[in-house]
């Protein structure tokens, strides 16, 4: 049995991606999609494989040098793109001789290839066509013999797979030049009843084609990979979209009978780009966190090329839901306390065997990062985009040097979260989890303690917060001096975390149309105002007069 993959397109559905990447090395389950398509027709019983190649050629013949299979498998380079046709004619001295499959590089399927090939045998016909029922697709009508009659029917049709089996007798109907379209050839072969169909029912098939139709099929794969189901189960595969955060990440839940996992789809991710920068941080940083025992999900696998992960499904319920659902005191302090002890071992125990490299934005919570990422931060998106206040932002960094020093100046340094709000913990059997830890880096214990205190989702009052940094202090069991210390840098921790919240609130508002967020925007001011007076002023005179006017 001999095969021709075609894969010489230039991925033009798939741009800009495909500029860099051809679409057959596009990834599922951590393997090229030309790598399934070999593989399935190896596991049918295929000999000889011969892929024609032309755009970004070179990086399609490296891959198949490195394949280890016992078969022949070869490329052809076309320095012109010969069309369907043209690149079947092309590769005739190889193929010539028996009859030999034709398949797209860009899908994955599940059908039987063997008895594919079986029924070419007995038909008798140059041609059989893989069909099979996809409404976006269906263009090819049959009769009522299993002929195909033509290409272009609105009704009663059906889709081509991309997969067909060719008779070598093919040939004397080709006509004499290089490039051709195959479907004008068989348009005339309908008539003669030369195109037989072979109708599948309830396969699983994808065209990786699109950016969509190619993330959806990595989430489905690695999906059904993880329930271990085969293929033809994956249309019983529940998939809901989730509620999103702040970032451009998308989450959805995969459910198939009693089980479920969570999925984190963070987008395409091309190399040298953020977005493959922080799915790095997320896998590794969570897989190091879970290998601690701190408690996150745990990370069950990922693609890397599609963006997908995919992760333990931890419910839905966060520790905002939990405490207003309540409304407590006494539970709020009781519940906040596990919190913190899970905060404190996320920093002590996290820091250890911690590799900066892991890190997608900085390594550290630094000077540099509390000016420009918390201070600028706030300035740009709030003060002057969103309160539209045209006033000089250098007549401020005096100040903002005051606050990074102070930020850093007593930090109880060990693995920092950056993000540690309700909203990003979860509680499950009575368990706290920490999620949305991909920016975690190392800096001070403080940050994380005033992300939770002063969190505007939750408004805790002054008594829960001080009976907290007191409980902290003593579980980390500080002296006097340590302790004021410790206050006094959590304090400034409190102002910058202030400024960042300021700061991604209205750039998501704005920006980014997630209208949201604003609404905890005069909150965060009101906090911003109290932090601002409980600091010494004399410190700060343009930025306190600045936020009281607010």
């Amino acid at each position: 049995m001999k095969a021709l993959i075609l894969s010489a397109g230039f991925g033009t559905r798939l741009l800009p991606y495909t500029q860099k990447i051809p679409k057959p090395l596009f990834t599922i389950l951590s393997k090229p999609v030309l790598e399934h398509v070999v593989q399935q027709l190896v596991d049918n019983g295929c000999e000889q494989i011969l892929i024609n190649t032309h755009h970004l050629h070179d990086q399609i013949e490296v891959f198949v040098k490195q394949l280890r299979h016992i078969v022949n498998i070869q490329t052809i380079y076309e320095p012109v793109i010969l069309d369907t046709g043209g690149a079947i004619a092309n590769a005739k001295p190889f193929l010539k001789g028996s009859p030999f499959f034709v398949i797209n590089a860009d899908i994955i399927s599940n059908v039987d290839l063997k008895k594919v090939y079986a029924f070419h045998k007995k038909s008798n016909t140059l041609v059989t066509l893989v069909l099979h029922d996809y409404n976006k697709f269906n263009k090819v009508k049959i009769d009522s013999h299993g002929y195909v009659q033509n290409f272009e029917s609105k009704t009663n049709s059906l889709a081509f797979t991309g997969i067909q089996v060719l008779s070598p007798k093919i040939y004397d109907y080709f006509p004499n030049k290089k490039i051709f379209s195959s479907i004008k050839v068989y348009q005339n072969l309908c008539r003669q009843k030369q195109i037989s169909a072979f109708v599948k029912k309830n396969i699983f098939w994808s065209d990786i084609g699109t950016k969509n139709t190619y993330s959806m099929t990595s989430l489905q794969i690695l999906s059904a990979d993880q329930f271990q189901i085969k293929q033809n189960k994956i249309k019983e595969i529940q998939i809901d979209k989730l509620a999103g955060d702040g970032s451009d990440r998308r989450w959805y839940r995969t459910t198939y009978k009693n089980r479920s996992f969570i999925i984190s789809d963070h987008g395409i991710c091309m190399p040298k780009t953020e977005a493959l920068l922080q799915l790095n941080a997320f896998v590794h940083i969570g897989t190091h966190l879970f290998s601690k025992g701190i408690f996150v999900p745990r990370i069950l696998n990922h693609d890397v090329l599609s963006g997908m992960v995919i992760l333990e499904d931890l419910g839905d319920e966060h520790l905002e839901a939990r405490i207003k659902q309540k409304n407590d005191a006494r539970f709020t302090l009781k519940l906040y306390k596990k919190v913190i002890d899970c905060l404190i071992d996320f920093s002590i125990k996290g820091i250890k065997g911690f590799k900066k490299q892991w890190t997608y934005q900085t390594e550290t919570y630094s000077k540099k990062l509390i000016i420009e990422k918390e201070c600028k931060y706030f300035w740009e998106a709030f003060i002057r985009k969103y309160l539209k206040l045209n006033l000089p932002v250098k007549e401020f960094l005096n100040e903002f040097n005051h606050i990074a020093d102070q930020a850093l100046k007593h930090e109880f340094k060990g693995l920092m979260h950056r993000d540690l709000q309700s909203k990003n913990i979860m509680i499950k059997n009575d368990q706290v989890f920490f999620i949305d830890f991909q920016s975690a880096r190392l800096g001070p214990l403080q940050y994380d303690l005033a992300s939770l205190l002063i969190d505007p989702y939750m408004n805790l009052n002054d008594q829960i917060k001080n009976d907290l940094l007191q409980y902290t202090t003593k579980k980390l069991k500080l002296t006097p001096k340590e302790t004021q210390d410790f206050l006094d840098c959590y304090h400034y921790c409190c102002l910058t975390r202030n400024l960042q919240i300021l700061g991604a609130f209205s750039f998501l508002s704005l920006a980014k149309k997630k209208k949201q967020f604003e609404y905890y925007i005069p909150d965060a001011v009101r906090s911003l105002k109290k932090i601002i007076k409980g600091l010494n002023t004399n410190k700060l005179p343009k930025l306190s007069n600045l936020v009281q006017d607010l």
